[in-house]
């Protein structure tokens, strides 16, 4: 918040994956700790992308990176419509839950017309033909999930994040893990001729997986009829997470499963996104905590070698690489340049910290 006081200059641009990714973050803290600064950074980001009559300025629909900040708006209008929240009249002039719901129809109708491959997977952009990016998963179903559960079209929505997951883990499983992308015409330049399947398993590509899944199962209905087809695509990943987790460091490797190679170092940023799904699946009763807090534990003291506090007293996240496209080989995603700071990091650790650090938080 403070190299950033306003979210929209929060990279890589004012509407983008990265502003929903990190505000999300900012709600668990907003949630956890009750500090009200929290509530009025989200609030500000979602009150310059709405205007006054509830149009959603800057979206265009054109990706599936493009929907995810709309988890946001979702959250300002259940934070408006709330009794509470009208009783109180805090700043009403500028929280406008109705143009909010406005603008979340905006996002819900851009579904309506994506293109999709022949099992029903969304492309990752409409331009980027045929081609389904485990990364896109995350970013349509943060906003259709929580759009079908506050506020309506809950058998569609529901029912889409069941087709987009199967669709990602039929296509791209291996072992429990998911390969970073799928080309149904086989003409991406990183697919396989004869699969269409992307090379590697890469760890903030495999990273999106972890979080959707208990986004989803946290709002789905216990009476799904594909609930427990879901639970098990998580449980499989669970359980390759945990095998393929460092025995140095209780990280992951950026080529999750070839850690044994001397060339592949350890991802802060995946790391940070299976640290969070793990104990999200303990706390939702997927997971065993007998088995699976010992590997909470290794990743989260791995994870804190990697967070430095600098001269200024900010903290600065190491060993991440910023805005990772699908790649040809192993090779190319073992050298992508390292950033520091790079804003997918700083987003899965503050979703991680905020997790694992609530039950020191005060709540009042």
């Amino acid at each position: 918040m403070k190299r950033f006081p306003n979210p929209n200059d929060f990279p890589y641009k004012s509407w983008s994956y990265s502003q929903g990714f990190m505000l999300w973050g900012m709600e668990a803290l907003y949630r956890y700790t009750g500090d009200r600064k929290y509530f009025d950074y989200i609030m500000s980001y979602a009150d310059t992308h709405v205007s006054e009559d509830g149009e959603l300025l800057r979206f265009d629909g054109s990706s599936m990176d493009d929907m995810m900040s709309g988890a946001i708006i979702v959250w300002a209008y259940t934070q408006t419509n709330a009794e509470d929240f009208r009783a109180e009249n805090f700043r009403a002039e500028k929280y406008r839950a109705e143009n909010f719901r406005k603008a979340c129809e905006t996002i819900r109708k851009a579904f309506d017309d994506y293109p999709r491959n022949s099992d029903g997977g969304f492309w990752h952009a409409r331009k980027l033909t045929g081609q389904m990016w485990v990364d896109g998963v995350f970013m349509g179903l943060m906003f259709l999930t929580k759009y079908g559960f506050y506020i309506g079209d809950t058998e569609y929505c529901f029912d889409e994040a069941v087709i987009q997951l199967k669709a990602i883990y039929d296509r791209c499983g291996k072992d429990g893990l998911i390969l970073h992308a799928f080309s149904e015409d086989r003409q991406a330049v990183w697919a396989d001729k004869e699969t269409g399947l992307s090379p590697e398993v890469w760890s903030e590509g495999l990273g999106w997986y972890a979080l959707i899944l208990p986004q989803v199962l946290e709002l789905m209905q216990k009476k799904h009829p594909e609930r427990e087809s879901l639970e098990k695509q998580y449980s499989e990943l669970l359980h390759a997470l945990k095998k393929h987790q460092s025995t140095d460091n209780g990280l992951w490797f950026q080529v999750v499963d070839k850690g044994d190679r001397a060339d592949n170092w350890n991802d802060s940023s995946g790391s940070a996104m299976f640290l969070y799904s793990i104990q999200k699946a303990i706390e939702l009763g997927i997971a065993a905590g007998e088995e699976f807090t010992p590997v909470v534990e290794k990743a989260w003291n791995g994870l804190i070698t990697k967070a430095k506090i600098n001269d200024e007293g900010l903290l600065d996240l190491y060993d991440a690489c910023d805005g990772v496209c699908v790649q040809k080989d192993y090779s190319v995603y073992i050298n992508y340049k390292k950033s520091v700071n790079a804003k997918e990091a700083v987003a899965a650790f503050l979703w991680a910290a905020a997790l694992i650090e609530k039950g020191s938080a005060p709540k009042d």
